[in-house]
């Protein structure tokens, strides 16, 4: 089973060689990971689960490596004496690509790249192994699938370790969010300190149901490493009581760095967070869906029938009058659990109504977005739709003409052409907006392109 699990960073400059005295600035996180180290020795593993971001990450897929073991060193951070070498747990391993593929959860051993060790992997190892090394080692990387997916795969290690009657430890490796100063790697946003607020109170309670109220957009802003470590590792501790403690806290280099333990004793029925997140999120819709407009209710209705049936329904009566007898760009933007899951739409009215306009960029942002996989019918109660309806496109001689709130941006450059909606999560500049829409257009952010904005109606 499961007996305990860990949360932890992994700055290379923790290592003395690589850190050179540096390290002394995070002496309270040296401090934590040797405790850290006693408390697994003490646990004696047979099994270390080691989740890591810089593990090979797919967008839908999620890496485990294959093989007997592995070696790895700090020679990139100039201290290539310092090595870490690895065996694998070749049994869990299978098993747990086995409970995967039985849950439809895309996860195994193919597409290895480059098989030795990653920093993310080597860090916590190195400070384990001075404690306790008669383990073998599972190394797990993560995927760009929602976070609900990583709980799942967390579910099947336990399960894994269960089946097994395996003692195994799981380690989320993970730094928090890179965007802490003005001075660091990456600069500073607003967003940075407050999503390591934010996880060191989820993770220092182990109320993980709390990791499900970060949005994906709000992560990618504080710069974050780590956060689908931990919600792997929360789903391994499903169900599961924990004694848990908030070790240390820094973030002295513009990048956060936290340490949580978690012993694991008793089943407990409540902790189940995943599918109190489910329930809250299937309450939600259903009451958004009861205040759905016209305009969206004829894409939501478009898009079942299309999946369930294949077929494309017939335009239906009833609709407002302007549904009918208006021509206008459309765009239909499908989202599940927070993150775009389709979005297709036209500048200009092709249709010979606003509503057929809707109908078919509904199909067409279901199944055709190229971005993605069509959907499939057991999503169709997740999704959140909204249509905007373009207004007149103006073209424009300036970028201070624009306002990301309330115009969106056509950027064009011979025949490439890209446009952004207005008022999008995350899209804080008129630069920021324009350099979207060059980036999807194909067009280089030092490229001269024409300018238009326009205005939109949003349904919800």
């Amino acid at each position: 089973m499961v007996i305990g699990a860990f949360m932890v960073p992994h700055p290379p400059l923790i290592i003395p060689e690589v850190g050179r005295g540096e390290e002394e600035k995070i002496h309270r996180t040296i401090s934590a990971y040797q405790e850290v180290g006693r408390e697994i020795a003490d646990m004696r593993p047979e099994t270390i689960v080691l989740i890591s971001p810089h593990q090979k990450m797919y967008a839908d897929y999620f890496h485990i490596s294959p093989g007997a073991g592995a070696k790895g060193d700090f020679g990139q951070f100039g201290a290539r004496h310092i090595g870490i070498e690895a065996v694998y747990d070749r049994e869990f391993r299978e098993n747990l690509c086995k409970l995967a593929e039985a849950g439809e959860i895309p996860a195994g051993t193919a597409g290895e790249r480059d098989k030795r060790l990653d920093h993310g992997t080597m860090v916590p190892l190195y400070f384990v192994n001075q404690y306790w090394t008669d383990y073998k080692l599972v190394r797990v990387g993560l995927s760009g699938l929602p976070f609900s997916v990583h709980y799942e795969l967390g579910r099947r290690i336990q399960e894994t370790a269960e089946v097994l009657e395996r003692r195994t430890v799981v380690i989320a490796s993970g730094d928090l969010s890179h965007r802490l100063k003005e001075d660091g790697p990456y600069g500073y946003t607003k967003e940075g300190p407050d999503y390591d607020s934010r996880i060191m109170d989820v993770m220092g309670s182990a109320e993980f149901g709390g990791l499900f109220d970060f949005s994906e957009d709000f992560c990618d802003r504080a710069g974050e490493c780590g956060h689908r470590s931990f919600v792997i590792m929360a789903g391994a501790l499903d169900r599961r009581e924990v004694s848990f403690r908030r070790l240390s806290y820094e973030g002295p280099f513009g990048v956060g760095y936290g340490i949580c333990t978690y012993e694991v004793s008793d089943r407990d029925l409540h902790r189940n967070f995943l599918d109190q997140y489910q329930k809250r999120e299937r309450e939600r819709l259903r009451n958004l869906r009861e205040q759905e407009d016209a305009y969206v209710r004829i894409a939501r209705q478009t898009i079942e029938e299309y999946i369930r049936t294949g077929r494309r329904p017939k335009l239906p009566e009833g609709l407002p009058k302007e549904l009918y007898e208006v021509r206008a760009g459309v765009f239909v933007s499908i989202k599940k659990e927070g993150r775009l899951r389709g979005c297709i739409g036209t500048i200009k009215g092709v249709k010979e109504s606003v509503a057929e306009e809707i109908m078919e960029n509904a199909v067409s942002a279901a199944v055709k977005d190229p971005r993605f996989s069509p959907l499939e019918p057991e999503e169709l109660d997740l999704l959140e739709i909204s249509v905007d309806v373009l207004g007149e496109i103006e073209e424009i001689d300036s970028p201070e003409r624009l306002n990301v709130k309330e115009y969106g941006v056509i950027v064009t450059r011979g025949y490439r052409q890209g446009l952004l909606l207005p008022n999008l999560e995350g899209v804080e500049t008129v630069a920021q907006q324009i350099a979207i829409a060059k980036q999807k257009a194909g067009i280089g952010l030092e490229e001269e392109a024409g300018l238009a904005r326009f205005r939109v109606v949003r349904h919800h």
